[in-house]
């Protein structure tokens, strides 16, 4: 398959150079063009016709949820991440993005510290391969939706922008980051967006049988966001279990994710707060740089929030949830591995399946990083494979039948 193509829209000449050195670092990525606005970046759609847009929403003319808007008045489905600030005011309209059908979203790499700029550079390239993978195998499928002839006869795509003088900031840190140097930094987010294909090992061995389900346990990464969304809103509002979630996702953004989650979920969704109960009708959503675990009581079951070390990179971590979910519930609980990058929570998702709960892992198709669900189903971990589509089906279906 040939490289994705990257449309990148900042109103800032700095970012518009660091985030294209970012894409073509990466060999499975190539930039399309570049925009500053998203009036430049419609105008250009019919021309480039990228597989994914990476997005800014602070910009003159048209933002970015304007152009969102616009985007979803037209019909047009390429998928858009979007580059966030990490500021509160940040967090909510990285909300509203979603909401109006944005597929994920980044924090802005601040360019003065390597680490961040290291972790931004993986993240933004994993996104954009596995967004822009799908979205490009549905071109090759036929399954794509043309782009309108609404698109080509409002905003005459294609026409060429108007010059603007912008300063080039050579003395700001990002600017001056060599190729080489992005190179080193994307290798392994390329590792991780490469094809599977390993058949599953052979199963552990149960300790017991799976007994009533008392808890439901979800790890989830990259894709996450939009899947939730998609998998709450079909939801039984009589669903006999709670839910535990670890959205893996940065400080700052879970309480507001909670919040768009609970607009569309007919159960209640909040971000998790420490010694909160764990209890049917309820969502808790591990907070942002917070592990999560839950502690059964004699009267009742509550949350427990750590800054312990990270594991597998992660804070949350979906292997400490899973772990404590084993531990407290042995073979009365119900976990669940989706869409993601690496390996978090496939290895206790196993250690719950050994303790007799039931498991699911999302299917290849439907992830948009087959990562995390992968290592689980090749650990032998996972009982059942299930479709993003089906998911919220299944979830119903396993919670009305094994309840208590």
């Amino acid at each position: 398959m040939d490289a994705i193509s990257v449309l990148i829209v900042d109103d800032s000449a700095l970012m518009r150079s660091l985030i294209g050195k970012i894409v073509e670092a990466s060999p499975a990525l190539t930039v399309a063009d570049k925009a500053m606005n998203g009036r430049f970046a419609l105008e250009k759609l019919g021309r480039v016709q990228p597989d994914v847009i990476v997005l800014d929403i602070e910009m003159p003319e048209m933002n970015g949820i304007e152009f969102l808007r616009e985007r979803k008045r037209l019909g047009i489905d390429i998928p858009v991440v979007v580059l966030s600030s990490v500021a509160k005011e940040g967090a909510r309209v990285t909300m509203e993005c979603l909401e109006l059908g944005a597929s994920d979203f980044v924090t802005k790499p601040s360019g003065s510290e390597s680490a961040d700029l290291h972790t931004v550079a993986n993240q933004l390239v994993e996104l954009l391969s596995g967004y822009g993978s799908q979205y490009k195998l549905k071109k090759i499928a036929g399954t794509a939706r043309k782009l309108p002839t609404e698109l080509l006869k409002t905003y005459g795509a294609g026409r060429a922008e108007r010059p603007v003088a912008e300063p080039e900031e050579r003395d700001h840190p990002a600017a001056q980051i060599s190729s080489e140097a992005l190179s080193a930094i994307v290798r392994g987010a390329d590792r991780g967006t490469a094809g599977y294909g390993k058949a599953a090992a052979r199963s552990p061995v149960p300790a017991r049988s799976p007994g009533p389900i008392e808890i439901i346990a979800i790890g989830i990464s990259t894709g996450g966001p939009n899947a939730l969304r998609e998998i709450f809103a079909k939801l039984d509002p009589d669903l006999p279990q709670p839910i535990v979630v670890v959205q893996h996702m940065p400080a700052g953004f879970t309480e507001e994710f909670a919040n768009s989650l609970d607009r569309v979920c007919p159960l209640e969704v909040k971000e998790a707060t420490d010694g909160d109960l764990v209890k049917p009708g309820r969502i808790l959503i591990a907070p942002g740089d917070f592990h999560i675990e839950v502690e059964r009581r004699p009267l009742a079951t509550v949350a427990r929030l750590s800054s312990a070390p990270p594991q597998n990179g992660h804070r949350p971590s979906a292997d400490v949830l899973f772990a404590s979910v084993a531990r407290e519930y042995q073979n009365h609980a119900l976990g669940i591995i989706m869409t993601g990058m690496g390996r978090d929570g496939a290895a206790k998702l196993a250690e719950l399946y050994r303790e007799g709960s039931r498991t699911i892992g999302q299917d290849e198709a439907s992830s948009v990083v087959y990562g995390m669900p992968r290592v689980a189903w090749e650990l032998g971990g996972v009982m059942e494979q299930v479709s993003l589509g089906n998911m919220a089906s299944v979830i119903n279906r396993y919670g009305r039948e094994f309840s208590r």
